[in-house]
């Protein structure tokens, strides 16, 4: 079964601090490490996708800090060492240094990386 480290997986974006690593880890699904220093607001770079949202699910762990999710049915906040689902419609805010894991459909998940890349520049 394929298995994977941070260090060992790509990185897919990059830049202000933030960094997000991902790979295919098996059955048309990725993982994905996330670190978005304190302030990171992923709301620009998701606009232009639906309700200028992620539409991607993500399963995961918070390793580190908190973060705000915005949705169109209110704000959630997660804390290190909780797992989590995020359905698609969401856009992370991070209240503090954060650091995550978590698993995406591939397809999906490229979509919206490759939006965001786009929107970066």
């Amino acid at each position: 079964m394929p298995a994977t480290t941070r260090n060992d997986t790509p990185v897919a974006i990059e830049g202000g601090g933030v960094e997000m690593r991902k790979q295919e880890i098996g059955g048309d699904m990725d993982v994905a490490f996330a670190k978005f220093p304190k302030g990171t607001d992923m709301a620009p770079p998701l606009k232009g996708l639906p309700d200028d949202m992620c539409q991607c699910p993500h399963w995961g762990y918070l390793l580190k800090g908190r973060l705000k999710m915005r949705t169109k049915h209110g704000d959630d906040i997660y804390e290190a060492g909780q797992a989590f689902y995020w359905a698609p419609g969401h856009a992370p805010e991070a209240l503090e240094d954060c650091e995550y894991v978590d698993f995406s459909p591939t397809k999906e998940f490229n979509e919206v990386i490759d939006h965001i890349k786009a929107q970066m520049g």
